[in-house]
């Protein structure tokens, strides 16, 4: 196989990735878009992670230098922020979208929806174990653990958690070639008038964030490794 082959091969594996995980995704928004006490429970859980995400990761938060990074990364890839616009722009213009990006950022993008669409499966099936805890004031952390083990899927914890770093990685690399932030600087006129302020602002603003950093090996070291310590923490609690 050339390199021209090779490439080809890789944008449709890309083609194939995306269309995916946005449907897997889309599949469970709708689901929760169709009954509303579900969503109300499903908001209620989300809202719940959210806050242990800034109290886990507050340091980095208050950071000068990682906060914009933070605040993208716990907010837009792994945090509870409702990425339906986004997506929706993606498959408006997915024909356009995989032909002309890059393969790279074809792959950042591929691995931001997976993650995505790995938190959506994740969250039904804690709102499916959670129940009518979800009715209640509080949901205590005891609670949140009890489902957590409940729902298991260890190796698709892990698989999520590897795949924040990896694609914060990706995205601290394309964020230092100049064309790159050429192309998303000419774009956001055109992606305005033509409703996709939502998708360019994601890209703009990953970007600008990793770019911002100079050097992200630590901060994805901090994130991961976070992550990761908790996770298994909650798979071990008795």
């Amino acid at each position: 196989m050339n390199d021209s082959d090779q490439h080809d091969s890789d944008r449709a594996a890309c083609i194939t990735d995306l269309t995916r995980y946005l449907g897997e995704a889309r599949n469970y928004r709708q689901a929760a878009a169709a009954d509303p006490e579900y969503a109300r429970r499903r908001d209620k859980l989300r809202n719940w992670q959210a806050s242990r995400l800034a109290a886990t990761h507050a340091d980095l938060l208050a950071s000068s230098r990682y906060k914009a990074a933070a605040t993208f990364f716990l907010n837009e890839v792994y945090g509870p922020k409702d990425l339906s616009e986004r997506d929706a722009e993606v498959e408006k213009i997915f024909p356009l979208l995989t032909s002309v990006l890059p393969v790279s950022a074809l792959r950042a993008l591929v691995m931001a929806l997976e993650v995505d669409a790995l938190s959506e499966r994740f969250d039904a099936a804690m709102v499916k174990a959670l129940g009518r805890r979800l009715t209640q004031e509080e949901l205590t952390a005891e609670e949140y653990a009890v489902a957590y083990r409940k729902v298991g899927q260890r190796s698709s914890r892990e698989l999520q958690i590897r795949l924040i770093g990896e694609t914060g990685e990706l995205l601290d690399s394309l964020s230092h070639k100049s064309f790159i932030r050429g192309a998303l600087k000419m774009m956001h006129g055109p992606a305005q008038l033509a409703g996709l302020g939502e998708l360019h602002g994601f890209l703009q603003r990953g970007f600008d964030a990793f770019r911002g950093m100079r050097d992200a090996d630590e901060f994805l070291e901090k994130i991961v490794g976070r992550e990761t310590e908790l996770m298994r923490s909650l798979f071990t609690e008795s």
